[in-house]
């Protein structure tokens, strides 16, 4: 090894001492711990996935999972097959397809109403084993994350009040975590939220005449 190269190494050394020594104190200074409230917004691919990805992390640690999904349907995809092979993870399907499919607002109000009364069910779940043994004879461990996939799509087109689902969220379970996914957040939501992601489209193989891609897509 040159002087050169041992005086890189060295200084590398310690710039990364100095990184981990930021990084500790940091770490120390937060003091709280409590479940947390996430938004994925914005127009970019990737917001249900993420969604999931953390499903599956919280799935690897044992944990209660509870996904309702508002919008997509009964169309078979990678991560619907995928999720039953997980006992940790609850999913429901609540919506009926894209809504330009049903071209049926009552039904489109009526599968939201439905995937609502389910999240509010896992929620409340979430609170303890106690509470859970009360909610319709629910006597398996509380949730410890819930998944609202596309809800902000379900209020973007007024089929849920807002109010509600917003003072639901907020008297949650002090240890449930919720993640809420969805172009169009509403602004009280993004307010509420303890993180708030937003995918921005760069490119998109769509635009470029490429078809959904099975495995990457759906």
């Amino acid at each position: 090894m040159s002087d050169d190269d041992s005086l890189e190494a060295r200084a590398h050394r310690e710039r990364m001492k100095a990184l981990d020594a930021e990084q500790s104190a940091k770490i120390k200074e937060r003091q709280h711990s409590r479940g947390l409230l996430l938004v994925h917004d914005g127009d970019g691919k990737g917001k249900s996935t993420a969604a999931f990805g953390t499903a599956l992390r919280a799935a690897g640690h044992g944990q209660r999972v509870g996904l309702v999904q508002f919008i997509k349907g009964t169309w078979k995809t990678g991560e619907r097959e995928a999720l039953k092979r997980f006992p940790e993870i609850e999913h429901v399907i609540a919506g009926e397809g894209f809504t330009w499919k049903t071209q049926d607002r009552a039904r489109d109000v009526a599968a939201a109403e439905r995937g609502w009364a389910a999240a509010k069910r896992m929620i409340a779940a979430g609170a303890g084993a106690e509470v859970a043994e009360a909610v319709e004879g629910d006597a398996q461990r509380p949730y410890d994350l819930v998944i609202l996939d596309e809800l902000n799509i379900a209020l973007g087109y007024g089929y849920l009040a807002l109010p509600p689902v917003l003072e639901v969220l907020k008297s949650r379970p002090a240890e449930l975590s919720v993640i809420v996914t969805g172009r169009g957040a509403p602004a009280e939501l993004i307010a509420l939220a303890d993180t708030v992601t937003r995918m921005e489209p760069v490119k998109h193989a769509f635009e470029a005449g490429l078809r959904a891609r099975k495995g990457v897509d759906f």
